[in-house]
């Protein structure tokens, strides 16, 4: 368990047989009920919001009208390839999971394409059993026993779920153990299909193309070195792939609507960055 200003964050490990499809889940909740908001990059991984208090409010895509911006409780947000900004009321209680493309395909049991650079109510994804996990997780106090309610219900709902298929997995494995820095022509190669048909297949499954995927995991890659002390923007470029700074300077516009050089002073936790 950890505090960082007014919010208490807390998690665990999860079982070992989720966590080829989790990358992560933690708790949230706030001691104050301040507004704030916060810019969401694109980090490779599809994410569920399960709400036990406050509504989110106004998550919608950079650039887009505000006026209409939905707002929603309990949440699925596709894999994305631009930022998109999430304004809250404050006074949230909840929990956050990310997950792996591969994992949401099992999980979700939809073609993942339909959700990219999309936020949907969790109900619209898993149907009436949401609302009853919600439900019972926020009558239920104690943290560790909320993950055990959780660590079932993931698990019975990805076993019972489609199995991507095996070049599916190996063209995910290959990216992402490359950072992203690797031809989608190599790929297809590797994995014995034309492009044309690891485009489609892939998309379905991942919901981004592999050339789109790349390009995140890149620069999700090239955010972690940024971060840390005494990074060298030249440097992470040459070691992301990048053809020069200014190359990482584009990517980091078009897909954080900012700069690298911003991105580093920031504080970044989980794909969000305070606003």
């Amino acid at each position: 368990m950890t505090r960082v200003g007014a919010r208490w964050r807390v998690s665990r490990p999860w079982p070992a047989r989720l966590r080829p499809f989790v990358h992560s889940y933690a708790g949230y909740w706030e001691a104050t009920t301040t507004p704030y908001r916060v810019r969401l990059v694109p980090t490779g991984r599809a994410v569920v919001v399960i709400s036990l208090g406050e509504p989110f409010a106004r998550v919608h895509r950079l650039g887009e009208a505000r006026a209409d911006g939905q707002v929603t409780g309990s949440l699925v947000a596709g894999l994305e390839d631009g930022p998109r900004v999430c304004d809250h009321p404050g006074g949230q209680e909840a929990i956050r999971l990310e997950l792996t493309p591969l994992g949401a395909y099992r999980l979700f049991a939809v073609p993942m394409r339909e959700l990219t650079n999309r936020v949907v109510g969790l109900d619209d994804v898993l149907g009436p059993a949401a609302a009853v996990l919600a439900e019972r997780l926020t009558d239920t106090r104690d943290w560790a026993a909320r993950f055990d309610l959780l660590d079932v219900a993931l698990s019975a709902r990805i076993e019972r779920g489609p199995d991507p298929a095996p070049e599916v997995r190996q063209a995910w494995r290959l990216l992402a153990d490359a950072g992203g820095a690797i031809p989608v022509g190599r790929i297809a190669a590797e994995v014995g299909w034309s492009q044309g048909h690891l485009v489609r297949r892939f998309t379905e499954q991942v919901g981004l193309t592999p050339k789109a995927s790349a390009r995140v995991l890149r620069f999700d890659r090239a955010v972690g070195l940024l971060t840390r002390e005494g990074a060298n923007p030249t440097e992470v470029s040459a070691a992301c792939g990048f053809y020069d700074q200014a190359h990482l300077n584009r990517e980091f516009r078009a897909l954080a609507g900012t700069t690298p050089g911003r991105m580093a002073l920031a504080r970044v936790a989980e794909g969000a960055l305070a606003l």
